[in-house]
């Protein structure tokens, strides 16, 4: 899966996650902290809804499951679906954090997880075994793990930008004043 970093690579997530990322970060100007803050929570903002997607889809595998071990129960996981997929899902640990900025890439990241869905064969859950099922859940499962590790490592890199921001503020190096200051 794409949400792994990668040493030297490219892409936004191996920049943010490079061991030279927050290299001098007290020495930089506050705008490139800024910046580099913003960097970090857009891939946190893409994280999180590449979690999202894999919880769904768990959350899906695991209705089923559940649907198929109840006596007499006869009713769809499709029919079930609007609880299923409902955020308010109390078994869900949650290490929710405000995000200001929307995921990019957005059918990118739908395409990953829907290729990962196709590889462990549950696009359609009812055609599937209760032991294909679990494989698969476990599949979803260890893919979610390493994409909410990458998440905790990026949240990581925001809050040493946030913490720098804010030493500044405090310590007097910025200003309020600056922020409302007319830049013409």
């Amino acid at each position: 899966m794409m949400t792994d970093p990668v040493r030297g690579g490219r892409r936004r997530l191996d920049r943010v996650l490079s061991e030279d990322y927050l290299e001098g970060l007290e020495s930089l100007p506050l705008e490139e902290v800024r910046r580099l803050r913003l960097e970090a929570q857009q891939e946190e903002a893409d994280l999180s809804y590449i979690r999202r997607l894999l919880q769904g889809r768990i959350d899906i595998v695991r209705a089923e499951l559940v649907r198929r071990g109840k006596e007499g129960e006869h009713g769809s996981v499709v029919d079930q679906l609007p609880e299923i997929l409902a955020d308010d899902q109390p078994l869900r640990s949650s290490s929710a954090r405000h995000i200001t900025v929307q995921p990019s890439r957005v059918d990118e990241h739908r395409r990953e997880v829907e290729k990962l869905v196709a590889d462990v064969g549950i696009s359609d859950v009812t055609s599937q075994s209760d032991d294909q099922l679990r494989a698969a859940l476990e599949v979803l499962a260890q893919h979610e793990r390493r994409v909410s590790r990458t998440r905790q490592a990026v949240q990581r890199v925001t809050d040493a930008c946030n913490a720098e921001i804010a030493r500044r503020y405090r310590d007097g190096e910025a200003s309020v004043d600056d922020l409302l200051r007319d830049p013409s």
